[in-house]
C-alpha cells in the first residue's frame, strides 16, 4: 500500500509539473486546483485553462486521454524534442540584453510516444541576469531552451568560447549544457555568474573580477559548538560578513555575539565588517569552532588555541540580540525564518485555559511570521476533534496538529516558509482544521502528550516522544475512523514546501476516499432511519385513529346506555304515573246502576278497543285519567268523537260526561298530538 501510495504521489508530482510547464502557471496552489476539478487529467485540464478555439488540437486516438501512462515522465529524447520545438535559439541584441524568440508560439507538453497535444500558446519565458567580471548581461529565454544555448549567447556576449565557460548560481548544483531549464523548475527571475578559470583577466579588471566571484562563491562553514558538541553545516555567500555569521550562530547556540569565543579565523580576519570573500577563509570550505567565553572569575585567559577574534563591542552585541535585527537574506542562507533570541515564548508555561494558551500562541506567530498563516483552531485538542470528526461526513475535515519547538533551528524555516506559504496556507484551510502547540517548555509538552493519550492513544504519545529536538517542528496528520482516530503521516521540520504539499495531498487523497465510503453509509443510514421514521409515523397515526375510534364507540355506547336510563327512568316513572292513576279512578259502575251511566268505547292507535262504564255525571278528568292509565297520557294524546269530529281533550276537565254529550254512549279514538 505504501508502494502504490509512493507511485501516485510520483505520477502527481509529474502531471504538475508537465501542467505547470504547458500552461505557465507559476502558482503550486492554483495549478493543484485546476487539476484537482478535472481530476488529475492533464489533457482536460490544460483545455480548461487554455480555450479550444487558441488552437488546442485533441490526440488522434480515443481513450488516450484518460490513460494513466500517458502523463508519465518524458523521456530524454522527448524533453529534447519539447526543448527543439518549443524555443528558437535566441540571437544577441545588444551587449547588454538578448531578445525574446518571437519566431515560434507552440510548445510540446510531455506525453507518451504514440500521441502529442500540442497547444499553440505564448511560452513561458524566463529573466537570466548573468554578471561576468564587471560586466552583467540580461537575457530573456523560453523555458525550454537549454543551459547550452544560454552559453552560445554569452559566447557572442562575452567573447567567451563555451568550452572555457562554467555558469554557476543554479540552486540545484552544476547542471550539463543539454539541461532543459524546463527541469530545473525555475522562478521567473535568475541571478548567474560566469567562471572562467582557464581566462587570464586583464590587469585592469583581474583584482575586481576576482573580488567579484569571491562574493558569488558559496563558502561552506563547518562549525563546531564544543560545548553541545555537534557540529553545523552552513553555507554562506562570500558578500555574507563576519558579523552576520556570528549573529546566524548566537541565534542556533543561543550564545550572544559579545560571549562567543571562536576558533579557526584566520589571522586576515581582523574586523567583523569584512566579508567572507575577503576574510581570507578557505574556500569551498572552511572549519571553525565556537563556545562560551568563560567568566574572568573562574577561568584564565583564553589560550592561543582558543583565541576570541570578536571585534564587536558590547552595545554592538546587545542591539544584534534584538528581533528585528535579521531579514529574510540570513533565514535564505542560515535555514532559520528570524535569527534573534526571542524573549517571548510562542506559548505561556502552565496556562489554565488551552483556549488562551492558543491566542498567545496565535498572537506570537503573526508577530513573529506575518498575519499570513494557517488558521489555528483556538480550544482544546478535544474541541478542535470534535468539530473535524464528528460531523455529518460530508463537513468532516482531516486534523493537522502543527508541534513548534523553540529549540530546534528547522523552526524558523519551517514557519517563516512551509507554514506561511500561500500555498500551504490555502490548502490547509480548505481541507484541515489546524491545532497547534507550543513543546518548547517541559510542562506544555507533558501536557500534550496527556491530550495525545487521552484522544489518540498511547501509540501516538510514543511516536511524538521518540522525535529529537532537532527534528521538530513536527505535523501530525489524523484522520477520524468509526473505531479510532488514525495518525496518517508525521511531517518533519526538515522538508520543502513541495515536498510538503505532496503529502497534504496524498493525506487528503486517503481521506477523501474515507470519506465517499462515510457519506455513502450516511446517506443508506439515514435513509433508513427516514423510512423508519415514515413507518414509525404511519403506525402512530395508525394507533391514533384506532384511538379515537375507540374513543367515539365508546362515547356511542355510553350515551346509548344514557339514553336507554333515561328512557327506562321515563318508563318506570310512566308506569308509575299510570298505576297512580289506575288506583286513583273511581270503581266502574255496574249496568244496572240506578244512575245514569255512559259507556265508552275508545279506539287505540294500534287498533285495539278500551271499554268502560262511568256515571254520567263523571267528570272529563276522570275519562282523561282512564285514557292515560292505559298508556296514553293526555299530553300525548287527544280523544276524538267521530261524528262530529270533536276533540274532547280541548273541553274543560271539570265539565260532566253528561255536560259532553258523551251519553249514554260513545266510541272515541285516540290521535297522537302532532
Amino acid at each position: 500500500m505504501a508502494s502504490e501510495s509512493g507511485d501516485s504521489n510520483m505520477d502527481r508530482e509529474m502531471i504538475l509539473a508537465d501542467f505547470q510547464a504547458c500552461t505557465g502557471i507559476d502558482n503550486i496552489a492554483e495549478a493543484i486546483t485546476l487539476l484537482e476539478l478535472n481530476n488529475w487529467d492533464l489533457v482536460a485540464a490544460i483545455n480548461g485553462v487554455i480555450p479550444q478555439e487558441n488552437g488546442i488540437l485533441q490526440s488522434n486516438f480515443a481513450g488516450e486521454a484518460s490513460q494513466a501512462s500517458m502523463y508519465g515522465p518524458p523521456s530524454q529524447s522527448e524533453a529534447a524534442d519539447a526543448a527543439a520545438g518549443g524555443a528558437v535559439p535566441p540571437t544577441s541584441s545588444s551587449s547588454s540584453s538578448s531578445s525574446p524568440p518571437s519566431s515560434s508560439t507552440s510548445a510540446f507538453c510531455p506525453s507518451n510516444s504514440s500521441s502529442r497535444h500540442i497547444v499553440e500558446r505564448q511560452p513561458r519565458m524566463l529573466n537570466f541576469r548573468v554578471e561576468y567580471r564587471q560586466r552583467t548581461v540580461e537575457l530573456v529565454l523560453e523555458e525550454g531552451s537549454t543551459v547550452g544555448e544560454i552559453k552560445q549567447i554569452l559566447e557572442t556576449e562575452l567573447a567567451v568560447p563555451v568550452s572555457k565557460m562554467q555558469l554557476k548560481g543554479w540552486k540545484s548544483g552544476d547542471v550539463s549544457d543539454s539541461t532543459v531549464l524546463r527541469s530545473l523548475h525555475l522562478p521567473k527571475n535568475n541571478s548567474l555568474y560566469v567562471l572562467t578559470p582557464d581566462i587570464a583577466p586583464t590587469a585592469s579588471t583581474s583584482k575586481h573580477s576576482a573580488l567579484q566571484e569571491s562574493l558569488n562563491q558559496n563558502f561552506l562553514l563547518v562549525i563546531s559548538h564544543r560545548e553541545a558538541q555537534r557540529d553545523y553545516s552552513l553555507n554562506f555567500p562570500g558578500s555574507r560578513t563576519i558579523q552576520e555569521v556570528k549573529r546566524n550562530i548566537s541565534d542556533l547556540t543561543n550564545i550572544p555575539v559579545r560571549h562567543q569565543q571562536w576558533e579557526g579565523w584566520p589571522a586576515s580576519a581582523s574586523d567583523d565588517s569584512m566579508t567572507l570573500a575577503v576574510s581570507g577563509i578557505s574556500y569551498p570550505c572552511h572549519h571553525l569552532s565556537v563556545c562560551r567565553r568563560s567568566s574572568p572569575a573562574n577561568s584564565q585567559e583564553p589560550t592561543e588555541e582558543c583565541a576570541d577574534v570578536h571585534m564587536v563591542s558590547d552595545s554592538e552585541g546587545d542591539d544584534f540580540e534584538d528581533a528585528s535585527e535579521f531579514g529574510v537574506d540570513d533565514s535564505e542562507m542560515f535555514g532559520m525564518g528570524s535569527s534573534t533570541c526571542r524573549k517571548a515564548p510562542m506559548m505561556p508555561e502552565n496556562s489554565e485555559n488551552e483556549a488562551d494558551a492558543l491566542l498567545h500562541f496565535t498572537a506570537e506567530f503573526s508577530s513573529r511570521y506575518g498575519e499570513t498563516h494557517p488558521m489555528f483552531y483556538i480550544g482544546s485538542l478535544e474541541a478542535a476533534s470534535q468539530e473535524a470528526f464528528y460531523g455529518k461526513a460530508r463537513d468532516r475535515k482531516l486534523l493537522a496538529i502543527y508541534l513548534h519547538n523553540d529549540d530546534s533551528v528547522l523552526s524558523n524555516v519551517f514557519c517563516s516558509q512551509m507554514m506561511c506559504a500561500d500555498s500551504i496556507v490555502s490548502y490547509l484551510s480548505q481541507n484541515f482544521i489546524t491545532w497547534a502547540w507550543d513543546v518548547t517548555k517541559e510542562a506544555n509538552k507533558a501536557r500534550l502528550l496527556t491530550m495525545c493519550t487521552r484522544h489518540f492513544g498511547s501509540v501516538v504519545t510514543q511516536t511524538i516522544r521518540t522525535y529529537k529536538t532537532d527534528q521538530f517542528p513536527l505535523l501530525l496528520i489524523v484522520m477520524g475512523k468509526r473505531t479510532s482516530n488514525e495518525v496518517l503521516n508525521v511531517i518533519q521540520g526538515n522538508t520543502t514546501v513541495d515536498e510538503l504539499m505532496m503529502r497534504l495531498m496524498g493525506a487528503m487523497e486517503i481521506f477523501t476516499a474515507q470519506q465517499q465510503e462515510d457519506i455513502k453509509d450516511e446517506d443508506e443510514r439515514e435513509a433508513r432511519e427516514t423510512v423508519k421514521r415514515e413507518q414509525d409515523e404511519a403506525y402512530r397515526l395508525s394507533l391514533e385513529a384506532d384511538r379515537k375510534k375507540r374513543e367515539a364507540q365508546e362515547r356511542e355506547e355510553a350515551e346509548q346506555v344514557r339514553l336507554e336510563q333515561m328512557r327506562k327512568e321515563q318508563e318506570e316513572e310512566k308506569e308509575a304515573i299510570r298505576l297512580s292513576l289506575e288506583q286513583a279512578l273511581p270503581p266502574e259502575p255496574e249496568e244496572d246502576s240506578a244512575e245514569p251511566i255512559s259507556k265508552l268505547r275508545i279506539r287505540t292507535p294500534s287498533g285495539e278497543f278500551l271499554e268502560r262504564r262511568f256515571l254520567g255525571s263523571c267528570k272529563l278528568q276522570v275519562l282523561f285519567d282512564f285514557v292515560a292509565s292505559k298508556g296514553y297520557p293526555f299530553e300525548e294524546f287527544k280523544l276524538l268523537t267521530t261524528f262530529p269530529r270533536r276533540n274532547i281533550t280541548q273541553l274543560d276537565p271539570g265539565s260532566t260526561l253528561l255536560e259532553a254529550k258523551l251519553f249514554p254512549q260513545e266510541t272515541l279514538f285516540l290521535e297522537a298530538k302532532e
